[in-house]
């Protein structure tokens, strides 16, 4: 039997981390437990990206900025079919949404979306902690009733295995091919038709992107700048890879631990390398590049999520405003000397991007594609297609 704390008198939702901390609150959205691991975001914006990111499944996220839902959600700032978060963490209950976009409010959106939601939680102390301690398996449970059998909870998360070792990356992806046809969004225009960019273009690059989770920004970022792309799923081989006919292969974002999701899949991700195909990866796909290449992978302590975080290129010594989110990191040390470091985190010096010297692939661990800075790592796009030009030029010649 653990001693929890007290429940406040209409308290109808709680936080419980693995060593028995309850933070109590209000809760909204969905009435239902969910147990997995809890995390915490600085982004002062961009909530609706963030909540529809899959890099996020099996995560519930702390919001660290207060006034989370205040311009309601909308059909376009949204990065994947559906959500795959546990359910988030705020400091106030959302407010009535006032913003020209609005569609619906947050709290309506997530109770659709069967995610649960906790406010009136102290996210400054609930953060400490995470950031002393790391982050933590936890539950987030919200009955309308506010009745908990706190022991079952508590049992819950104790069985609950953790993020080390899930290949959460196979559930994440989409489940089929498809081809796409936006470009980036733009004011009182909304998003881009794919042939309308292309048509400004001298030349397209055919790319397939494998999903583990893909967002859809990181498609449309690379629609711009001039790849006609198609998503296939990550588990797909390398014969199906190679039906697409493609000038270029991009890996995408995803969940889970990368080392499990690269244990799956490394015959396809060595098979594209030893192609000489242009390969570009970003987030996961930048820590399952570094495993093909032999270097590893481990968990970090709580991870980067946010948007201002600073990030060095190496190779130009500019200084990007990035937006992260990933709880594992590619360690450095451990790779090969064909391989450069051409990124780092000026936050703790972390590896935030590789490069072979030997072969056409390059892969960053932020987001180019989110537009923190807003457009700093844009040119990121702009180098893979390069890296595709300049091997179709040899090819030709």
């Amino acid at each position: 039997m653990t001693n929890f704390a007290p429940q406040p008198k209409n308290a109808n939702a709680l936080i419980m981390l693995e060593d028995g901390t309850i933070f109590w609150g209000k809760g909204y959205g969905a009435e239902k437990l969910n147990i997995g691991e809890i995390c915490f975001n600085t982004s002062m914006s961009g909530y609706q990206e963030i909540l529809t990111d899959p890099s996020y499944a099996g995560q519930i996220i702390t919001f660290t900025f207060p006034h989370i839902g205040n311009v309601g959600v909308n059909e376009e700032d949204i990065e994947s079919p559906a959500p795959q978060c546990l359910g988030l963490i705020t400091r106030e209950y959302p407010t009535t949404p006032s913003n020209w976009r609005t569609a619906k409010p947050l709290t309506d959106w997530l109770a659709e979306n069967n995610l649960p939601a906790i406010s009136g939680v102290d996210t400054r102390a609930l953060t400490q902690q995470l950031r002393d301690n790391g982050s933590a398996r936890g539950a987030i449970a919200y009955k309308a009733d506010g009745q908990f059998n706190l022991d079952e909870i508590f049992a819950a998360i104790e069985e609950w295995s953790g993020l080390s070792g899930l290949n959460l990356a196979k559930t994440a992806q989409r489940g089929d091919s498809q081809g796409w046809d936006s470009g980036l969004w733009q004011l009182g225009q909304g998003f881009q038709n794919a042939n309308d960019v292309h048509a400004t273009q001298s030349g397209i690059f055919k790319v397939v992107a494998l999903d583990f989770g893909a967002k859809d920004n990181i498609m449309r970022g690379l629609t711009n700048a001039g790849c006609n792309v198609t998503l296939i799923p990550g588990t797909s081989s390398f014969d199906e890879i190679m039906k697409h006919s493609p000038d270029g292969v991009f890996l995408s974002n995803g969940p889970g631990d990368p080392a499990a999701t690269y244990a799956e899949i490394k015959d396809t991700l060595n098979a594209i390398l030893k192609s000489g195909l242009p390969l570009f990866g970003i987030c996961l796909g930048h820590q399952l590049l570094a495993l093909t290449l032999g270097g590893q992978t481990r968990k970090m302590k709580f991870g980067h999520r946010g948007a201002n975080h600073p990030v060095k290129d190496l190779t130009t010594g500019k200084v990007e405003i990035t937006s992260q989110n990933h709880g594992f990191e590619v360690v450095a040390d451990s790779l090969p000397s064909n391989v450069n470091v051409t990124h780092i985190s000026l936050f703790d010096e972390s590896c935030e991007g590789i490069a072979c010297t030997d072969m056409p692939a390059f892969s960053v661990q932020h987001h180019p594609e989110a537009s923190p800075g807003p457009h700093d790592s844009h040119y990121l796009f702009d180098r893979f297609v390069n890296m595709m030009h300049e091997k179709s030029t040899k090819k030709a010649a």
